[in-house]
């Protein structure tokens, strides 16, 4: 691999004048890695943040860039968990004996194939304090013989110093009780990894600050969006950031309440009230009497318990069926609809002053395809999900599979992605249990309302440009990996409105590489 390293002296400058900015932090480690890279005789460098046990890359070079969205469990793997007790560089060479981490993960490795012969690695520590490690991999064996330690432990010491800086910076930004609620969700993770918000994109941030401005209040919040977009997530996130993150949420799916029963199961009922009411029984807002109550495609209810819903909000009192007096109850209500209840008032089919009520502070979760720039974090994410249900060590994505399903329109959202990858993941873990690689065929989106195949109609077909064809899979490799280049830096130029800089960011990518790459490319 051919590279014209830099004068340490002037990565090292780079690095500094990156830790006395306030560049984002995604970037600073970017570029941290990127120094690293040029000075030292690597294939890939990879930075990883120690966090509740776990080790998480923030920042990669020379690497899948699936990987992003994964989480390396030390116990898991050996070399990591050496350096992890080491004080001291770690060097691993090649009849070690041990898997490297990064084994099939190499960048200009499409296949996946290819391992990694020398390794190094540096755990990193702030004031005695143990916050990550740095590994360096080379494919030619005894690579790093002349790299004495001192210049690896610096490199080591700068990259603790950015990890401290960025959090630093974010602690400072935030209010100490978005701190809270986030020191809550850390402690939580471990048992409750059934979900999250991922993504980096303007509209998932957007999405992150619209619930952090109305967690901390009690108003009443219509969480709307297409099916699969993760409504039920925003409503978890919402209660665990809220005052009210230690009493309960209870979710209540208005489409499977039956409407014989309905009344009952949100409001209670005495013993005898009703044939089959052996017993006095709690509805869900009792249940949920200080905490959330979560009602879920709430444009299924009837327009019967709608009345009643509407009493129950206003009034802040309920009523089980067959009792005399009302009581009074504590409740913080979420709502959730792929509907458009607008439509349903006006054809009568949902009350206008229950829509009003519920919307109080609205917020809509966008559709996959606004947010495509988040695919690869959500894909690794979801391997990483997959890897373990199915007991793996590793899956691997093939660019040209990442390519395919950038091209997807994807009308069932994240859900239908998690599920895709799930059969994927199973599927390659057939044909190659000890490294598996899910390759564009075992997708199975050629069967589906792709807009590769023909767009539903003229609005689709401006909304998607035309993407890069299935023929790729016959073109050379050089030729097939430019393209999907250029198509990452033009969606990243569209989404932020051709601003270079913003699409730097997103890319995380420095704006002079950028600039270089576009130039090679004929973008720019």
């Amino acid at each position: 691999m051919s590279r014209h390293p830099q004068p340490r002296d002037q990565a090292w400058l780079q690095i500094a004048v990156g830790l006395s900015t306030s560049m984002p932090g995604e970037l600073q480690y970017q570029r941290l890695v990127q120094a690293i890279c040029d000075v030292l005789p690597c294939d890939a460098v990879a930075l990883l943040k120690l966090q509740e046990g776990e080790l998480l890359p923030v920042a990669l070079h020379g690497l899948a860039p699936e990987l992003m969205g994964q989480r390396f469990i030390p116990r898991e793997h050996p070399r990591l968990a050496r350096i992890l007790e080491s004080r001291d560089p770690v060097r691993f060479p090649d009849e070690a004996g041990l898997p490297d981490p990064f084994d099939g993960w190499l960048a200009n490795d499409p296949e996946r194939k290819a391992d990694v012969h020398a390794c190094m690695g540096c755990a990193l520590y702030v004031d005695q304090q143990l916050v990550g490690v740095l590994t360096l991999d080379a494919l030619t064996p005894g690579a790093f013989d002349g790299i004495d330690d001192m210049t690896v432990a610096v490199f080591a010491a700068l990259s603790a110093a950015t990890l401290r800086n960025v959090a630093l910076i974010r602690a400072l930004e935030q209010a100490s009780e978005q701190q809270k609620a986030l020191a809550r969700e850390l402690v939580q993770e471990a048992q409750r990894r059934e979900g999250e918000l991922i993504g980096h994109s303007p509209l998932l941030q957007q999405l992150r600050e619209e619930i952090r401005l109305v967690a901390a209040t009690d108003l009443a919040v219509l969480i709307t969006g297409e099916t699969g977009t993760g409504k039920e997530l925003v409503a978890r996130t919402l209660h665990s950031q809220s005052r009210r993150a230690e009493q309960a949420l209870v979710h209540v799916n208005c489409a499977a309440l039956p409407e014989s029963i309905a009344e009952s199961e949100l409001f209670g009922h005495l013993k005898g009230s009703f044939t089959g009411a052996i017993s006095d029984r709690a509805g869900k807002f009792e249940l949920a009497d200080g905490g959330t109550l979560f009602l879920d495609e709430i444009g299924e209810l009837a327009l019967s318990l709608q009345a009643k819903l509407l009493r129950a909000l206003q009034q802040g009192e309920v009523q089980r069926v067959g009792a005399d007096k009302p009581h009074r109850v504590n409740v913080r209500l979420l709502a959730a609809t792929n509907r458009d209840l607008e439509l349903e008032v006006r054809e009568g089919r949902f009350r206008a002053d229950l829509y009003h009520r519920l919307k109080v502070y609205p917020i809509a979760v966008p559709p996959l395809r606004e947010h495509i720039a988040d695919l690869e974090l959500l894909c690794g994410y979801f391997l990483d999900l997959a890897r373990s249900k199915l007991g793996l060590k590793q899956i691997g994505l093939h660019p040209l599979a990442l390519l395919r399903l950038r091209e997807y329109d994807w009308p069932g959202n994240v859900r239908e992605l998690e599920h895709l990858l799930m059969r994927a993941s199973l599927k390659a873990a057939r044909e190659n249990a000890q490294r598996p690689l899910i390759r564009a065929e075992q997708l199975d989106l050629h069967t589906q309302s792709s807009p590769v195949s023909a767009p539903s109609d003229e609005r689709t077909a401006e909304m998607h440009p035309t993407p890069i064809t299935p023929t790729l899979d016959q073109l050379p490799l050089r030729d097939a990996v430019d393209a999907y280049q250029k198509q990452r830096i033009l969606q990243a130029l569209t989404t932020q409105d051709g601003n270079w800089s913003a699409a730097a960011r997103d890319l995380q990518l420095d704006r002079a590489n950028l600039n270089r790459l576009a130039k090679r490319l004929g973008l720019a």
